[in-house]
């Protein structure tokens, strides 16, 4: 698009004064997503009256690129035909998530219907990918790609790449199969067009396959696109047969829905697909209300454990005006080494026998990371705050090991999270800290009555 133009301001005037084929002309020159991203600032009146205006290739291809909510505005807008219509035009995986959207928001009977005059070769992919689990490999695939046999001829290939590339996902990349749909290799199409008409597509394809199962997890199948830098990735079932493939396009989609989900769950909140003005005022407290309650009642026990030492806070006042500075000191400590820690799990750059390797690590790095605050914090407190020596002695003792602690907690619990099934980051930042808040206080609170003798 020229930068230099508005085409908002330009769509919604050609609009207002019905110059419609200008407006398609227009159009027919911008990138889909570019319209979808207009589309999304207009009016629901506006956005829906445009999009009745664009050729069904062109408005299925600006559907897919709209936003969850303009979607399913635009469906409910339309005739049960219409609808049915986009449905059609849609790939495969990008009909499928409608129509899962669509049951949560709309009546049953009314999606029944919409599905019920798509063809039926569009019915049977979208029920094929709903079958599977969701967060599969297998939920998130598409079934349009270009399928070729092993005794066909590259000039064969490049006539049927003619016939169905325009209906595919992807033709960069053809996947050979046998009489029983079993994956046997790939080729891809910049080999064809230089290789000689004649040549046997099974004698020049490439062998050595690289697939994904259907049941495959999403986060394991984004991780298998890194490795390899793909752009597209075949999906196989149980029997080797081939049934689908996923773009780098969904990849995408999947590494941002993950990390949003990773920080969402280490900042304590209960992860949601909506965008932020998306999501409503009560759904957003019901997401973030439950850890709240958690960590507060978790909480508690520090005050438990102030209250036991109330005769150490008797005899020493100034020990009080500590305890912020050590518990937030433990806190981000622990932090710090969470973060890593489920960082690398997400990578698969860890794994969980490689736990003692990780603490001894992390012990050495809160050695050095304590002894450093300790010392800073040990000048400080004898040039400014003019402590006794023995008081400024306890502080920094206790620095360094909470700040041990901390990271050796930061360390184990995400792992061994992930161990027995959770995920490693429930186990971040809000978790570790009211644990290490608890102990840093013990730790605090006995050392100083061990230190200066004072009876509890």
């Amino acid at each position: 698009m020229d930068e230099n133009i508005n085409y908002k301001e330009l769509l919604l005037e050609m609009l207002e004064k019905k110059e419609y084929t200008k407006l398609r002309q227009t159009a027919a020159e911008m990138q889909t997503a570019d319209i979808a991203a207009i589309m999304d600032e207009m009016e629901d009146e506006d956005s829906l009256k445009m999009f009745r205006l664009f050729p069904k290739d062109m408005a299925a291809d600006v559907f897919a690129d709209l936003e969850p909510d303009d979607q399913q505005y635009i469906i409910q807008s339309l005739s049960h035909k219409e609808a049915s219509t986009i449905i059609d035009n849609l790939m495969s995986d990008d009909a499928a998530d409608l129509l899962e959207d669509m049951l949560e928001e709309m009546p049953a009977n009314v999606v029944k219907k919409i599905l019920a005059n798509a063809r039926p070769d569009t019915r049977a992919d979208i029920n094929l990918l709903l079958q599977y689990p969701e967060d599969s490999a297998g939920s998130i695939m598409t079934v349009e790609y270009v399928d070729l046999r092993e005794n066909m001829t590259v000039a064969d290939a490049i006539e049927r790449i003619r016939k169905v590339g325009l209906d595919s996902e992807t033709v960069n990349t053809c996947y050979v199969l046998d009489e029983q749909r079993v994956l046997v290799g790939t080729v891809a199409l910049r080999y064809l067009v230089i290789l000689d008409p004649d040549d046997i597509i099974g004698e020049v394809m490439n062998d050595n396959i690289i697939s994904v199962n259907t049941l495959t997890d999403q986060e394991e199948t984004a991780r298998a696109f890194q490795k390899y830098d793909f752009t597209a990735m075949p999906v196989v079932d149980k029997e080797n047969r081939m049934v689908g493939i996923i773009t780098i396009d969904d990849v995408v989609d999947i590494l941002e829905e993950e990390a949003t989900e990773d920080i969402e769950k280490m900042a304590a909140i209960l992860p949601t697909d909506k965008p932020y003005f998306k999501t409503g005022v009560v759904e957003t407290y019901k997401k973030r209300m439950p850890w709240l309650l958690f960590l507060m009642i978790s909480a508690t026990f520090t005050g438990a454990i102030i209250t036991s030492y109330e005769a150490a806070l008797a005899h020493y006042v100034i020990l009080t005006a500590y305890i912020p500075m050590l518990m937030d000191t433990g806190g981000n400590a622990g932090s710090q080494a969470s973060v890593s820690i489920i960082r690398g799990l997400s990578l698969n750059e860890i794994e969980f026998k490689e736990l003692p390797i990780a603490l001894w690590k992390e012990i050495r790095v809160a050695f050095l990371c304590g002894l450093t605050l300790a010392c800073t914090n040990f000048v400080k407190l004898m040039v400014l705050d003019k402590l006794p020596l023995l008081i400024a002695l306890i502080i920094c003792l206790t620095l360094v090991i909470t700040v041990t602690f901390a990271k050796m907690m930061g360390c184990v619990l995400p792992m061994v999270a992930q161990r027995i099934g959770f995920d490693p980051a429930v186990m971040a930042s809000p978790l570790i800290t009211t644990i290490v808040d608890a102990v840093s206080l013990t730790i605090y609170f006995t050392i100083a009555t061990r230190v200066l003798h004072i009876v509890v």
